[in-house]
């Protein structure tokens, strides 16, 4: 029987170990704040896989060392242990208030936005679809029934996007991004991203706008700076 929950142990942690790998279930950042959030959830994923490690173990150290035989006699009536309830007590403590810096610190990253971004440009949300205007220039990108805009963005340059609704809340999402943003009216709102590469990924409206929701989406495509310099200087003809 012990050798069964043995191989049990051993089966369950090498599941564990395995989804574990790569980015433990988020796709592949694309941008610099992106990263951030990952690492961030990597640290929370892995520290609860080594609480819930020590857990089992001790429970099953209790378990095989505890077991009583007719031959046995009474076990130990002692009721504390100041030194371990100290421990016990401490270290969930350090282990809250880490996690709980290594959040402030990430949440300061990933919404912080600067004075001087390299580009700005408002992301305009409307039932039921996506309007993309550059700031500075003329170019202006609005999605219509049945095609999607696309948002064309530099990589490797901080760009700073305005948030805006004209009717509804509706939200900014591109998963890849590793977060998303919600459009409120009346509200200023902005995210400032860091694409790391030139690519392209999918947008959507992650918040229910009304009928046509599932409509409201959009792609992102990042160019190398030079490119997209050229792309804004012919006026968005190349999209």
């Amino acid at each position: 029987m012990t050798r069964r929950c043995l191989a049990v142990v051993a089966l369950a942690a090498a599941v564990v170990l395995l989804t574990g790998c790569g980015n433990l279930g988020l796709p592949d950042p694309a941008t610099s704040q992106g990263d951030t959030s990952r690492d961030l959830w990597r640290v929370f994923v892995w520290t609860a896989i080594s609480i819930g490690a020590i857990v089992y173990v001790l429970v099953g150290f209790v378990v095989l060392k505890g077991r009583r035989t007719v031959t046995d006699g009474e076990p130990s009536q002692r009721q504390y242990n100041v030194p371990v309830e100290i421990v016990y007590t401490a270290l969930p403590l350090v282990i809250v208030g880490v996690l709980f810096g290594l959040s402030i610190r990430t949440e300061r990253d990933v919404t912080g936005t600067s004075p001087d971004p390299d580009l700005t440009v408002h992301v305009i949300g409307f039932q039921w679809q996506w309007q993309f205007k550059y700031e500075g220039t003329d170019v202006v990108v609005t999605g219509v029934p049945g095609k999607q805009p696309e948002l064309v963005l530099p990589a490797g340059e901080r760009v700073r996007l305005q948030l805006e609704s004209v009717d509804v809340v509706h939200s900014f999402w591109v998963p890849d991004f590793i977060e998303k943003r919600d459009l409120t009216p009346r509200v200023e709102n902005a995210v400032e991203i860091n694409i790391n590469q030139p690519g392209q990924w999918p947008g959507y409206c992650s918040e229910f706008c009304g009928l046509d929701h599932t409509d409201m989406r959009f792609t992102v495509r990042a160019l190398p700076a030079d490119e997209f310099r050229t792309w804004l200087a012919s006026g968005g003809a190349a999209a």
